[in-house]
């Protein structure tokens, strides 16, 4: 099976919250990098997703350069749609 990361960036307007956070995240903008591998004995290409991580800068009075979770896309989608619609 061949892998591959996709990379995209997303803009929260807001202070907001995931599932697999525990505490609210500042306004910002923010990495999110996607595993796929190929699926085998088919015809054409086609992927699956095998991970989503999200990755934050790191707070004050933390050693670490960034933070990074797993988490499942749906939860960061429903993130996303919260604060567009409160950006009104």
């Amino acid at each position: 099976m061949t892998t591959r990361m996709v990379t995209s960036m997303v803009t929260f307007n807001r202070p907001f919250v995931l599932d697999e956070i525990d505490s609210e995240l500042p306004a910002g903008t923010y990495r999110v990098e996607t595993e796929e591998e190929t699926l085998d004995n088919i015809s054409f290409i086609a992927y699956r997703r095998v991970a989503t991580h999200f990755f934050a800068p790191s707070r004050p009075g933390v050693s670490s350069t960034a933070q990074m979770w797993m988490i499942h896309p749906k939860g960061l989608e429903r993130a996303l749609s919260r604060d567009k619609a409160n950006a009104i």
